[in-house]
């Protein structure tokens, strides 16, 4: 289970993954030495799956965010499109949804030419994709991938 000390480390990681276990420790009030052996349990038991550096897209040129629903013709429970979208680099992620269509991806690039060509030569590449609806980001109020664990009895 995960205890306050936990959640206070979760937050700390999540706002600066390189931070030291030693400033860790001074903030939450602990021994170094216990904080690296609560990061390695919380590795361990995988509620930390790794490390990465957030990166700005748009310092990179891909100024367009874009999520695409994706009607697919395969039988209930078949991911095979879902592991072909996967493997598109600008696809950021793929999600299977309930209702009239089969996935919802996220995906970036620089404008709206880059978007239909990927969705005329990427998604349309995959044989059992049906449709595709587009929506496109005017502009983005909030996007983590910040968690926040719920404490016991199940409220954050």
């Amino acid at each position: 289970m995960i205890d306050d000390i936990d959640r206070q480390i979760l937050a700390i990681l999540q706002d600066n993954a390189r931070i030291s276990n030693a400033e860790i420790a001074r903030q939450v009030g602990m021994a170094p030495s216990a904080i690296l052996e609560r990061i390695r349990k919380l590795e361990e038991r995988g509620v930390i799956e790794g490390y990465t550096a957030r990166i700005n897209p748009e310092a990179l040129g891909l100024k367009l965010t874009a999520y695409v629903f994706v009607r697919a013709d395969e039988r209930a429970g078949a991911i095979t499109t879902a592991e072909r979208l996967a493997q598109i680099p600008e696809v950021l992620e793929v999600h299977h949804v309930a209702g009239e269509d089969c996935f919802l991806t996220k995906l970036r690039v620089a404008g709206t030419r880059e978007l239909g060509e990927l969705l005329r030569e990427r998604f349309g590449a995959i044989d059992t994709i049906r449709s595709t609806r587009s929506t496109i980001v005017m502009d983005t109020v909030k996007e983590t991938t910040a968690i926040h664990p719920p404490r016991a009895g199940g409220s954050a």
